[in-house]
């Protein structure tokens, strides 16, 4: 993508919208999974629980019932966990659903097992706090009133079974037992279930701010973008005057007696052609004027090209390029990424004059990642410049403006799915590395297949 190519701010607000309704769909999908995990493990607590009670306490209880009870949710359980593993939306109504089954299910068991006597009736205060942290509000209350009137519903209809409570005997008590164990298995399960969804809710947040902080730098690149098109359209009329006086100057007297100042014009009309060739891409990458299409070439020749053009028309003293590539791949000549990788050349160039190193590697397993290390032997990064690496006006120059060539580099990076990062050398010195993924520089599976055919 070119420097100042960038999506419509109406567009960009839609796709991080699209975005940001992505994230919260995977946050959802999470948060059950959290459940489903939540239930398995309360399945295996009612069921050693209620083994516990009736052959060890000998507190008899409906075990048929009970035990069907539990089946019943296992079978939910597994029927949720089938239902939603293909799913990449999981809403509010279906978490609320789901933590109203798993309070009716802790009611009925209650029931059937002391009810409103039974001290793990505070297992009502862990799905309170369940459905607090994973749902909006207005579903969190509808949690609030179930639990309320599960324990309503116990007090109202007392089931089959009584246990007798007699805090004096102390640790000796069952009901005292029960409440220890309630107190233990409560504070065990919020602790890590909370935990958990605390974790997710950190990063659905932290991808939410990431995602508008790239927004907000994609449409300073929109607004700086229409600044150079205006300019470049500016600029065309005054270069194009020059370009007739030089040509008027040639044919004068004064300028054919003298061969050094027909040096001067011939070195002027260089520079001249090369301002309008930069004021031409500058068009041509904000859509104006004609549209060429990106040219079919190989990654070699896409390199060697680059760095002939930007050596020859550089003062750079020595230029260290070392292509490092087992083979050569058919890609698309983009004109962003050739301004890009200039513009860290031209960096390099600025802290090192008498020296820049250009070194171009593959990496992983299978050679599918483009590196480009850009080095210079200047005075390197400013820890405050190496923090802040990649964001507008971050430049240790001092001039007013500067930081920005990295900053759209790092978003062309993005565009291509790739990234860009900067470390100091020892004993002196700075590089830049570029890493691309090469499928997106490859050419379409049709267009190859004809470009291996001619």
């Amino acid at each position: 993508m070119p420097l100042t190519e960038m999506p419509h701010a109406t567009d960009k607000r839609q796709a991080i919208e699209s975005a940001r309704t992505d994230t919260t769909r995977g946050a959802g999908v999470r948060n059950m999974q959290q459940l489903i995990q939540l239930r398995w493990i309360a399945l295996v607590g009612q069921v050693a629980t209620i083994a516990f009670v009736h052959f060890v306490l000998d507190i008899h209880l409906p075990l048929t019932t009970m035990f069907g009870i539990a089946a019943c949710l296992a079978a939910f359980n597994l029927a949720s966990l089938l239902y939603w593993r293909p799913r990449q939306d999981v809403g509010d109504v279906a978490l609320l659903s789901a933590v109203l089954v798993d309070v009716a299910a802790l009611t009925a068991q209650l029931h059937f097992s002391g009810g409103i006597t039974n001290p793990f009736v505070f297992l009502y205060l862990l799905q309170v706090a369940v459905g607090a942290v994973l749902l909006p509000g207005w579903a969190s209350w509808v949690v609030v009133a179930a639990s309320c009137a599960g324990v309503l519903g116990l007090v109202v209809f007392p089931g089959p079974v009584t246990i007798a409570a007699n805090p004096e005997q102390g640790i000796g008590d069952a009901y005292v037992q029960g409440l220890l164990a309630c107190f233990l298995l409560t504070a065990v399960l919020a602790g890590l279930f909370i935990g958990r969804i605390a974790r997710i809710l950190r990063v659905r947040d932290a991808r939410l701010a990431d995602l508008r902080q790239q927004a907000a730098e994609e449409e300073h690149i929109v607004r700086m973008g229409l600044l150079a098109s205006g300019a470049a359209h500016e600029l065309g009329t005054p270069l194009a005057t020059l370009s007739v006086l030089l040509g008027d100057w040639r044919r004068m007297a004064p300028f054919n007696e003298h061969p050094e100042l027909q040096q001067d014009l011939d070195e002027m009309q260089t520079q001249l052609t090369r301002c309008k060739s930069i004021v031409t891409g500058i068009l041509l990458s904000a859509g104006d004027t004609r549209g060429e299409a990106p040219a079919q070439t190989t990654l070699a020749v896409f390199l060697d090209e680059l760095v002939s053009e930007w050596s020859a028309t550089r003062p750079v003293g020595v230029l260290d390029y070392r292509r490092r590539l087992d083979e050569d791949l058919p890609i698309v000549s983009d004109s962003g990424l050739k301004q890009m990788i200039g513009n860290i050349l031209d960096n390099a160039l600025e802290a090192s004059p008498d020296w820049v190193g250009l070194e171009v590697t593959r990496q992983g397993e299978e050679g599918e990642t483009l590196r480009l290390k850009v080095s210079d032997a200047g005075t390197g990064f400013t820890a405050e410049t190496l923090v802040n690496f990649g964001k507008p006006y971050n430049s240790s120059k001092g001039r007013p403006g500067g930081g920005l060539g990295l900053f759209l580099s790092l978003n062309v990076a993005r565009s291509f799915g790739g990234r860009l990062y900067a470390a100091n050398r020892l004993p002196r010195g700075a590089e830049v590395v570029l890493e691309l993924p090469l499928s997106s520089l490859a050419l379409p599976p049709e267009e190859l297949d004809e470009a291996q055919d001619d």
